[in-house]
């Protein structure tokens, strides 16, 4: 255990209370591995974020079983309080629970608060060590800047005079996942406006890697302009959202290392070359495509980098949704080559997708329980957080948002479309993120989840049907300030025809919220006979019709903020029998089954390849049952696509949100 997890969990010494009130304004207890400690010593905890539910869940789960003498789902419950005052709680908790005060001004007594605050919690632990080591006495808010960036993101500006110097270290912070706040992105620019590179969007480029990915690009398609090589890729220089003409020093070998797995792995994509290349260095040509083959050997590569990188069980959930999107990016590439260059790398890829899954179900054994109460203020983690973050970007400004909801989107179904507008809309761009669904991946719960803000046992006597999802999204926005004529929601979309009725509703002056399903992706997903590289082929034909980019301009056109998601995903199965139980199971899919006992639900054939996986947040007789690695319950032997299992395609789904140009 670390010295900061020690430092937390010294607070909360076993036996001495089962209830606990925490103050916890930095939400220091909703880190993943706090909670995870906390667990294992016999504590659960809950954020107070509404009294009626917390009452509810407190007293159903927790009381009731302590005052017959049980354990309960936890030897001990603390409610997590995102502030300090206790006057917000009922005041029988008050008088019945053990208080605690947690916070970073405390703990980082010598940093500051200001600055501190700004730094995300994977970071607590280095810093926290730092703290204590180097920290030798009070530093403002500069000093604090300069040693967080020093210690954490191990980056000192001063030192940063030459272009090669100054783009390893972009390169470097964003291939690790971990941009700078923007806080400190802006402190650095200061330090060097007045240096050589200070005509560089230096913040934006240090801070939000979907702007560095653009701007390396395009540097990218200007670079091999001099080989005589013209990029494919529309450039973005025709809209007033254009990118400077940066230059990135190629050639240098600590920026050039980079750039390689950056192509690799599909965070750059390659360029289309003329057949003959042989005047070129070599290190050049992993950024051309000069053949069908070449795609291919770039597609083996990707994947033989990332399973040799594949998170373990002490990953944090940022590791999985980064490792999804590089898995995506490799699949997308997979499904879109031709059969005679796809069929001598399918093993391999298959390999890499059943071995990630197996990865990914261990950890979820030990993490998923922690994930529902880890908090949104930077970006959902699962999909019912997704209304909550939306709510707190309509606090932060943005006006006017639109949920785009693409049912059954796997990630790398939206890195083809991405490619898609990349292609076809200049100046379009995206921030891309990711988040878990709900297990099992079935769109009445997950999609349910996503809609309601709630918890699947939260909307227990719908969880079988999505029939209340747009009363579900409406309850949410009026609790939280707006009116029944403010809020929209529409489902059903997938042609072109269909956008002058949405044109109709958003454009309305009252309306400020608008949630959209948008299910041509899960309908190809049902009637797919050729799997998902038969899908790639039909989204790729939808694409083609001009309905997602009219749809993003429409909202765009309108001021609306646009993030995008999914329920689900999809994924390649393979039957490994039907279940012959009658109506025994209630909810029948492909990759799971639920049932409403434990009686029902053990009644399943020993010999079949299946497991259990009873995750909290499930009322209580919802028990699911999943089809073992790539299996579904269908005939032996048949191939389908199918969704509502555990695999990193079906649960680890995009999150983006939009950026379009003022018109196309």
């Amino acid at each position: 255990m670390s010295a900061w997890t020690d430092r937390i969990l010294q607070e909360f010494p076993a036996d001495l209370s089962r209830f606990w009130i925490a103050c916890d304004p930095d939400d220091l207890l909703l880190d993943e591995r706090i909670l995870h400690e906390l667990r294992d010593r016999g504590f659960e905890v809950l954020p107070f974020e509404d009294s009626i539910a917390f009452r509810t869940e407190y007293e159903e789960r927790y009381r009731a079983a302590w005052d017959r003498g049980e354990e309960g789902p936890a030897h001990a419950l603390i409610l997590q309080l995102r502030g300090t005052d206790l006057n917000a709680l009922p005041w029988d908790y008050v008088r019945m629970g053990r208080k605690v005060s947690l916070s970073l001004a405390d703990l980082f007594p010598r940093l500051s608060y200001s600055v501190i605050r700004q730094v995300d919690s994977e970071h607590h632990e280095t810093l926290f060590l730092a703290h204590n080591r180097h920290a030798t006495q009070p530093l403002g808010e500069g000093a604090t800047k300069d040693f967080i960036l020093t210690h954490i993101f191990r980056i000192s500006p001063y030192l940063l005079s030459r272009p090669e110097d100054f783009w390893r270290e972009v390169l470097r912070l964003h291939y690790r996942g971990a941009g700078l706040p923007e806080l400190l992105a802006r402190h650095v620019e200061g330090i060097l406006k007045d240096s050589r590179l200070g005509d560089l969007p230096i913040a934006e480029l240090l801070s939000s890697k979907s702007y560095m990915v653009r701007a390396v690009q395009d540097a990218w398609g200007r670079f091999l302009l001099q080989y005589g090589i013209r990029s494919d890729r529309r450039s973005n220089d025709e809209t007033v959202e254009a990118l400077p003409d940066l230059s990135v020093p190629f050639e240098h070998p600590d920026v050039r290392v980079i750039i390689d797995t950056m192509f690799l792995e599909g965070a750059l994509q390659p360029v289309g070359a003329p057949s003959s290349t042989a005047d070129l260095p070599d290190w050049v040509k992993v950024g051309l495509v000069d053949d069908p083959h070449a795609l291919g050997n770039l597609v083996s590569a990707g994947a033989q980098k990332i399973a040799a990188d594949l998170p373990t069980v002490e990953a944090t959930h940022r590791d999985w949704v980064e490792m999804a999107r590089r898995l995506g990016e490799v699949i997308s590439r997979f499904n879109g080559l031709n059969a005679g260059v796809a069929e001598p790398i399918e093993q391999q890829v298959r390999a890499l997708q059943r071995d990630a899954d197996e990865r990914l179900k261990d950890w979820l054994f030990e993490h998923f329980a922690d994930l529902p109460s880890l908090p949104a203020a930077k970006g959902p983690v699962m999909v019912h957080h997704v209304p909550r973050y939306l709510a707190l970007r309509r606090n932060a400004g943005e006006e006017r948002v639109a949920l785009l909801v693409f049912d059954g989107l796997a990630m790398d179904q939206w890195i083809q479309i991405r490619e898609h507008l990349a292609a076809r809309v200049p100046g379009f761009s995206a921030e891309e993120g990711g988040c878990f669904a709900w297990l099992p991946t079935l769109t009445s719960v997950s999609r349910q989840a996503l809609f309601s803000g709630l918890k699947p046992r939260e909307f227990a006597n719908s969880i079988e049907t999505t029939a209340r999802e747009p009363s579900l999204w409406d309850r949410f926005w009026q609790e939280n300030g707006l009116r029944k004529s403010e809020i929209i929601y529409q489902k059903g979309l997938k042609r072109n025809e269909q956008l002058a009725e949405l044109e109709e509703a958003i454009s309305r002056p009252a309306t400020k919220v608008a949630g959209i399903v948008v299910d041509m992706i899960d309908e190809i997903v049902h009637g797919a006979m050729l799997g998902k590289r038969g899908i790639a082929g039909q989204i790729g034909a939808w694409c083609d019709t001009g309905f997602v980019e009219k749809l993003f301009l429409l909202l765009a056109e309108q001021g609306y903020v646009i993030y995008l998601t999914a329920d689900h995903g999809n994924v390649d199965a393979e039957g490994i029998g039907r279940l012959s139980q009658g109506v025994v199971s209630e909810l029948k899919g492909e990759r799971v089954r639920a049932y409403r006992s434990e009686t029902l639900a053990s009644s399943a054939p020993a010999d079949i390849d299946a497991f259990r996986f009873d995750s909290p947040g499930l009322p209580p007789d919802f028990l699911p049952l999943y089809a073992g690695t790539r299996g579904a319950f269908v005939p032996k032997g048949d191939h389908i696509v199918a969704h509502g299992g555990i695999s990193v395609e079906e649960l680890i789904v995009p999150f983006i949100r939009i950026n379009m140009p003022k018109a196309i």
